[in-house]
């Protein structure tokens, strides 16, 4: 019961924390999705890297964090375009501190520096493209619907995968992720397709509701990839959790490992249909 209290305390706690981020204004959405950054990339060198190159790890975070916070601007501020290519700058620092490590002895680790930007800062900053209109101004109903069709796949993928995936047909990933079912996949798939309509008749995806269907069946799916990518970096390091930030939940990975992959994808298939103007 008092695991219960806690996981059901800082689950409300999060959802709220994120909901003012979308609903309420850039600064918020701003300063809550740079933290979320900085924490995700934490926690993932921390479980690829260990205590190796700890003066690397923070240059990469830097470096990841001036991507969000560049584009930000760029999007919410009116910041020039060409300007974003200053978090290079960063990048380059990091490569070229990798001289002056003394201790080489882990040096295969190095690359997950990379990784994190490339896995995690990059992703995260495509949010500002769906939060920021082209003239600038703030609407993040359009990511709201984004986490809840993805969200609620997950709830109903567990809740088929519990229930049936366990006792019936084929497991789908089982080198990576043991229990997860093509049962609870085909159940998550539904219940975000019908999150999807229901948002639509609500108001909070103001597309064609074709385009509200075919964009859940992508999140959907490339939100079980980014699901398993996580679990498949969890494996090979032997980690339950890629933190604890959210007691009884994890890590902020673990709540964002599939928007990691979804969103993107859900964005470059609006931009792709000419409904979301970048």
């Amino acid at each position: 019961m008092t695991n219960f209290i806690k996981r059901t305390l800082s689950g409300i706690a999060f959802a709220i924390i994120m909901l003012a981020a979308l609903l309420l204004n850039k600064y918020i959405f701003g300063t809550v999705m740079a933290f979320a950054l900085v924490v995700m990339m934490k926690e993932f060198l921390k479980m690829t890297c260990g205590d190796n190159y700890r003066v690397s790890q923070v240059l990469s975070i830097f470096a990841g964090l001036s991507l969000f916070v560049l584009v930000y601007l760029f999007k919410g501020f009116g910041l020039p375009g060409r300007l974003v290519v200053l978090v290079f700058i960063p990048v380059f620092i990091l490569m070229i501190n990798s001289l002056y490590v003394k201790d080489k002895s882990r040096f295969d680790k190095f690359s997950n520096l990379y990784t994190a930007i490339l896995y995690i800062a990059v992703p995260w900053s495509l949010l500002n493209f769906a939060a920021f209109a082209p003239d600038g101004s703030f609407n993040g109903t359009l990511l709201l619907g984004f986490f809840c069709i993805i969200w609620g796949s997950d709830v109903g993928a567990y809740l088929f995968g519990i229930t049936l995936g366990q006792k019936y047909g084929k497991k789908l990933f089982p080198s990576i992720s043991p229990k997860k079912s093509w049962i609870g996949f085909w159940g998550g798939l539904v219940t975000s397709v019908g999150i999807s309509v229901a948002l639509k008749f609500i108001g909070l995806l103001p597309f064609e509701l074709v385009h509200c269907m075919a964009m859940a069946v992508l999140l959907d799916v490339t939100g079980v990839y980014g699901d398993l990518i996580e679990s498949q970096w969890k494996r090979h390091y032997d980690v339950k959790d890629s933190g604890n930030i959210i007691p009884g939940h994890g890590g902020l990975l673990d709540r964002f490992d599939s928007a990691l992959i979804a969103i993107p994808v859900g964005i470059i298939y609006l931009v792709a249909i000419n409904i979301l103007f970048v």
